[in-house]
């Protein structure tokens, strides 16, 4: 922790934890004269509560008063080598933070994005992966900006077929002309080979700072990351199971500190199981911070609408794990679910069975192979039926 955050936050205790005082401090750094009521809103804290944490900085020798409030050169070298900030770009910072996707920074980052996004592995549907668009998966880094916790921090995702760590590592460069982001990791705990090796190649490519980790979340993290992240990104199954499952993991790898965000992707889905989740938020010790709508976008993903909501959770110090050992059940929609569909060809009128105990398991693997008497990938479901 940073000195002078862990200075302050012994004598204010916060019940939003020192990551507000770090926030406060980052404010104060990237804008010299801000004012107290600028800092509350900014780091959405009451105004006397802001007061009473820039009156623990300047004790401390980070801050001083003039003409508003800014960093001593202490307090700014703080800054600089706890988090490395040093060489920030700060018009595309702050065009970031805004989220402006109208700046030639967007673009290019956009650009090369598209271009990697176009030869990615052919998504998974067994294991629920499914293709957001280039633009989701930037956002989703830009978001991480935004909450003060990207630049400086140790960064977990946990799965990434959405390939958030390489928009994490190219927004990252842009941020950073000069290459000096080192303070910065983002490490990748997956299930599917092909992704992990996709993005190593492209990490080496293009000297990201990505470490990736094979790894079935089913079984429990490996001991090396229990207790090292600042923040953890995920899109787990759009199941119960699969949600806390995941969530639990991320818990896992998070340090023992109150405030840190975790972004947690998931479907629309019914207030009962809204309802459920957030019994489930709770019982992990996790409140909601906010909730996007329709924040992320999919490509052929119709099932969902080709959209989810985007929720941004924080830790507090009732955190705790829902399931820490081995997880022995089903989690993927397709084994929680389990049916079987019978579809008809548009053409010959073939019928197929496809299930996850038949010939063909899914109808994606079944258009990939064609009809197998005339070859046509056009199929229509004429029936559904639990097994």
């Amino acid at each position: 922790m940073n000195p002078y955050v862990a200075q302050a936050s012994q004598h204010i205790r916060l019940q939003e934890g020192p990551m507000a005082i770090e926030r406060f401090l980052i404010e104060c750094y990237l804008n010299p004269g801000i004012s107290t009521k600028g800092l509350a809103r900014a780091a959405l804290l009451p105004t006397p509560v802001a007061a009473a944490i820039k009156k623990e900085l300047i004790r401390a020798g980070a801050l001083v008063q003039d003409r508003g409030v800014r960093c001593t050169f202490e307090g700014r070298q703080s800054v600089e080598r706890e988090w490395g900030y040093a060489g920030l770009e700060r018009d595309c910072h702050q065009s970031m933070l805004l989220g402006r996707e109208d700046t030639d920074d967007w673009r290019e980052i956009l650009s090369v994005l598209q271009q990697i996004f176009s030869s990615r592995p052919q998504v998974n549907v067994q294991i629920d992966q499914s293709s957001c668009t280039p633009e989701t998966s930037l956002r989703r880094a830009v978001l991480g900006l935004q909450y003060h916790t990207l630049i400086g921090k140790q960064i977990l995702c946990v799965g990434d077929d959405d390939l958030v760590s390489i928009s994490i590592g190219l927004l990252l460069q842009k941020l950073f002309p000069s290459g000096d982001h080192t303070a910065t990791s983002v490490h990748v705990v997956d299930i599917d080979e092909r992704f992990i090796g996709f993005i190593e190649s492209i990490a080496t490519e293009r000297k990201l700072p990505i470490v990736c980790h094979l790894h079935d979340v089913r079984e429990p993290l490996p001991r090396e990351l229990h207790g090292q992240f600042d923040c953890f990104y995920t899109d787990p199954p759009y199941t119960l199971p699969g949600m806390n499952l995941f969530v639990s993991r991320g818990i896992r790898a998070l340090k023992m500190v109150q405030g840190l965000p975790v972004f947690l992707s998931f479907a629309h889905k019914s207030p009962e199981v809204m309802l459920a989740m957030q019994r489930e938020f709770v019982r992990m010790g996790l409140t909601i911070n906010a909730n996007y709508p329709s924040f992320n976008a999919y490509e052929g993903a119709e099932l969902i609408g080709n959209r989810s909501q985007m929720f941004v959770l924080r830790t507090t110090d009732h955190m705790s794990a829902e399931f820490a050992g081995r997880y022995p059940d089903a989690i993927y929609t397709g084994e929680i679910k389990r049916t079987v569909r019978t579809y008809s060809c548009t053409q010959c009128k073939q019928q197929v069975t496809v299930g996850a105990n038949q010939q063909v398991a899914t109808i994606e693997k079944l258009k990939n192979a064609g009809c197998p008497r005339c070859s046509n990938d056009d199929f229509e479901l004429i029936e559904r039926r639990s097994c």
